[in-house]
């Protein structure tokens, strides 16, 4: 159990049977009457943000959380299934749930999944990925017009900048966070 006092960024707490996470918090201690902690929540399932003050002495569970490392499998359709490495479970998501990270998934791809209460409701990708580029526009030796980068497809559809004398075919290690070229992958 969670006091008020306890209250602070990044805090994940359950409220009516969601999990929240704490994204603003401030202290307030008005010169007559109870410290107030005022909280900016975000619902970790479905995104909506709102302000909430809360009295000291106020009580909170915290959210049962748990992450586990799952394979990413196949998508059929709008679904994307995942299978738990150490019990062979399968759970699925959408893409709403995935978020932005769809654009680096690849099958076979070990990610971390977070569950609530036994259900996935997010995922997080390693931060380097290695894939393979599918079109690239060919490059002229001394093209320096240009620029110093060239755009890319990789095989999962995403298009990135790299540099001029990658070619389609090649690996190339891609940051997750940044969306970016790191660097090319030797076979």
């Amino acid at each position: 159990m969670y006091e008020s006092g306890d209250l602070r960024k990044g805090l994940k707490i359950e409220i009516d049977g969601d999990p929240y996470v704490i994204v603003g918090f401030q202290f307030v201690k008005p010169g007559k009457g109870q410290a107030l902690y005022k909280c900016k929540l975000k619902n970790m399932i479905s995104g909506v943000q709102f302000d909430r003050t809360y009295r000291s002495g106020e009580k909170f569970n915290p959210a049962a959380l748990e992450e586990q490392d799952m394979e990413y499998l196949y998508t059929d359709g709008d679904h994307y299934h995942f299978m738990n490495n150490s019990t062979y479970d399968q759970e699925s998501m959408t893409a709403e749930q995935i978020g932005d990270d769809i654009k680096f998934l690849k099958e076979n791809t070990t990610c971390s999944v977070l569950l609530f209460d036994g259900r996935p409701i997010a995922v997080s990708l390693p931060n380097f990925m290695e894939l393979t580029i599918v079109k690239a526009d060919p490059w002229a030796k001394g093209d320096t017009a240009s620029g110093s980068s060239k755009p890319a497809t990789l095989e999962t559809g995403l298009e990135i900048q790299v540099p001029p004398f990658i070619e389609e075919g090649e690996m190339v290690r891609i940051d997750t966070r940044t969306g970016q070229y790191v660097e090319r992958v030797k076979k």
